[in-house]
């Protein structure tokens, strides 16, 4: 008798499941509700099948429904069936649509949770007692050790981190880092050297060990190890399970590889799918060269083609393709051509501007028009390459009156204040004190845990509890619209429901995010800025494949949009250093289009004079050690990122007290009257005259006009004018 796979993995029960999943589905309605192409993916269900899937063409549809199909006809059995993926959310989706379908016991985990099952099962049979604790993040143990090897601890120690996690997953020990890392043409972060980085790397293992804890790479590496040398245990996987579904196969790394080798054994009912145009993870050591050889190690393998675009319209479709027409390297072999399925749309849009902060004010007026035609703000993206560009939009969106939200991939429900929100809610619908409606009760709960309407100032760990708590809020008012009756006993059912399926709720807000974070979503409108070369392309792409690498970065961004794409870029940083725009842009819309871009005039509104003015004077440089700056934080505070501040600490003080004050006045985020580094340079720059508060980044004509005469005031250390238009805004 085959052994019980709940040893490695407990599916969840059926009280668990949603609703909706306990409804009848035969195996005739599971094939009806597919296409061609993925109707040949569900009735492929012996031996290994691999399926290349472009982006928007259902996918997770179409293997779902095949997992779901082999269950319902009897040619799989649940319980020995295991689908991985890469992310909780994914996983999540994955459970919940089987779970839809009446595929009932199957198992949808990233390959990290599947592991820890493993690992915590076979853990004291091979070593003894209970497993370690797994560290939560390598920053305890990495800082002090950069510390004492001389470096500056904050501005390398994700990197460093990094080089960590990619040797690793790539199976490389510490010993032999230098030569893996020169072979892969990894540059080493800030100052360090290859030799640098592998004797942290070294460090960090021994202070681990001793430490008596383990890493997430290690929960991989030691399965592994137990697996491949205990033939026993190995055996009682090949028991357990049977069936494997591998979902964005491009992005598996020679370690994940290697286990999900070991948990197929000499057996090929193996299905996987992916993308290879949308591999864009081989910095962490992903390889697509798993999905581009799989008909090489499987001649026997069954092929499909998934190449219907549901997501996108037409002409989103038609510049996705040509943003790919013209790539080169491996990936490109297995291109696709997609076709969308949509009615005729909009045609996307290009926009240049003068300056960054132009950039950031067009966009925002942009979707408060999308808004005024009743998008929600939901449905609306921005997308960039790194996260140092969001603070322009943060401000600008802020300032228009527009709600966003930061993505991020944190497990929703494992977060301390979701714990503590939901447990709030649950007591209170036992409590019985609800008034009934949805909507007031929950902000109710919420504001004991000093939840407001109105967001943080600033950003990090304090906005994203605010964001998280507004998703919540969200769901009440997305309940109560569509139903008056619903309680907060229906919450509770919602919330477990999703808690089961890892399906966090969204907030009502227009998304900020990385392309990397936006991989596998949707929206109605996106827009996909900060296109300048050195930037999207990145400027470490010093390579053919990293370039094609930035490409399918690029693709990815712009197959993101169903509706609505808009591409812009921004003439200069800050005004002071004038760019080129990513080659990308005439990938997408030709070279004479782009090249008249540059040449016309100035966006109107972008602040043009000062920043001609300010281009005139040539780059940026740092006013303490006079280098030209790089990023966007480090123009507009006028210094490196680690040189020391040169500003009055006094007046700064009273600035973000003052700044406090009037935020609190108007009803609105400290940084939507100005942000730390303005408030820094007027500390700095001293400027007491309105020409010389034009001067200072952050500063135009109309904040000037609200703000101009108390900034004087405290510069010349005087009391700010006392103001009676209480009912302006920012």
């Amino acid at each position: 008798m085959s052994p019980d796979p709940s040893m490695f993995d407990e599916p969840a029960s059926l009280a668990a499941q949603p609703r909706e999943s306990r409804r009848v589905v035969s195996a005739d309605m599971i094939l009806d509700a597919l296409d061609p192409e993925q109707r040949e993916v569900a009735l492929a269900l012996s031996g290994p099948v691999v399926v290349l899937a472009g982006a928007g063409t259902g996918k997770t549809r179409a293997i779902t429904h095949r997992i779901a199909y082999g269950v319902l006809t009897g040619q799989h059995d649940p319980r020995r069936s295991l689908a991985v993926t890469f992310t909780a959310r994914a996983a999540g989706e994955m459970r919940h649509r089987l779970s839809e379908l009446g595929a009932q016991g199957v198992q949808a985990r990233t390959f990290h949770s599947a592991s820890l099952r493993q690992l915590r099962y076979f853990w004291p049979r091979v070593i003894g007692g209970q497993p370690p604790e797994i560290l939560p993040s390598k920053t305890k143990i990495l800082a002090p050790l950069i510390r004492q090897a001389g470096f500056p601890e904050p501005s390398v120690i994700r990197d460093v981190a990094a080089e960590i996690e990619w040797a690793k997953s790539s199976q490389v020990v510490a010993r032999d880092y230098a030569m893996a890392a020169r072979e892969a043409l990894r540059q080493p972060p800030g100052d360090l050297t290859h030799e640098n980085v592998a004797a942290i790397y070294e460090d960090y293992e021994d202070r681990k060990s001793q430490s008596g804890v383990i890493d997430f790479e290690d929960v991989l590496l030691i399965t592994v190890g137990m697996l491949d040398t205990r033939p026993d245990m190995c055996d009682e996987v090949h028991k357990a399970y049977r069936w494997f579904t591998v979902d964005e196969y491009q992005d598996v790394n020679p370690l994940q590889h290697r286990l999900l080798d070991l948990w197929l054994g000499d057996r090929d009912d193996l299905c996987v799918v992916g993308d290879a145009s949308q591999t864009i993870y081989t910095f962490t050591g992903a390889s697509s060269s798993y999905l581009l050889n799989f008909r090489d190690r499987f001649p026997h393998a069954t092929a499909a083609k998934l190449v219907r675009s549901y997501r996108s319209t037409p002409q989103i479709v038609a510049l996705a393709n040509r943003v790919l027409s013209s790539a080169t390297g491996e990936e490109s072999k297995l291109r696709i051509d997609l076709r969308s399925t949509r009615t005729d749309g909009l045609e996307p849009k290009r926009r240049v501007f003068d300056d960054e902060a132009g950039e950031a004010a067009g966009t925002a007026k942009d979707i408060a028009a999308l808004i005024s035609q009743g998008m929600q703000a939901r449905d609306i993206a921005i997308i960039y390459r790194i996260n140092a560009q969001s603070e322009a939009f943060e401000e600008a969106l802020a300032e228009a009156g527009i709600s966003y939200v930061l993505r991020g991939e944190s497990g929703f429900f494992e977060r301390a204040e979701i714990r503590e929100a939901i447990t709030r809610i649950r007591g209170a619908a036992r409590g019985g004190s609800a008034s009934g409606d949805l909507a007031s009760d929950v902000r109710a709960v919420l504001s004991a845990m000093n939840w407001t309407v109105t967001p943080p100032s600033g950003t990090g760990a304090v906005r994203e509890r605010w964001e998280n708590l507004l998703r919540l809020v969200t769901l009440a008012d997305d309940l109560a619209a569509a139903s008056a009756d619903t309680t907060l006993v229906d919450l509770v059912d919602d919330l477990d429901s999703r808690a089961a399926s890892q399906a966090a709720p969204t907030a009502d807000g227009v998304t900020l995010s990385t392309v990397h974070a936006a991989k596998g979503l949707e929206w109605a409108a996106v827009f996909v800025v900060g296109l300048v070369d050195g930037t999207f392309p990145i400027q470490y792409a010093d390579t053919p494949a990293r370039v094609e690498e930035e490409r399918r970065l690029f693709y990815v961004a712009c197959t993101r949009a169903r509706d609505v794409l808009t591409l812009s870029w921004a003439r200069t940083r800050s005004g002071r250093q004038r760019r080129d725009p990513s080659p990308f842009l005439s990938a997408a819309f030709g070279k004479d289009a782009v090249a008249s871009d540059v040449d016309s005039g100035v966006i109107k509104g972008s602040g043009s004079k000062k920043s001609e003015r300010a281009r005139r004077r040539g780059p940026a440089r740092c006013r303490v050690c006079s280098m030209a700056l790089v990023t966007g934080p480090e123009s507009a505070r006028g210094r490196c990122r680690n040189c020391p501040a040169s500003y009055d600490e006094d007046l700064f003080d009273r600035l973000k007290a003052w700044r406090k004050l009037e935020a609190a006045r108007r009803s609105v985020p400290a940084f939507v009257v100005f942000s730390d580094a303005t408030l820094e340079n007027v500390a700095t720059e001293l400027p007491t005259t309105a020409a010389a508060l034009l001067a200072v980044p952050g500063i135009g004509a109309r904040k000037l006009d609200d703000f101009g005469a108390a900034l004087i005031a405290l510069v010349n250390g005087e009391e700010p004018p006392h103001r009676v238009d209480d009912e302006s805004t920012a």
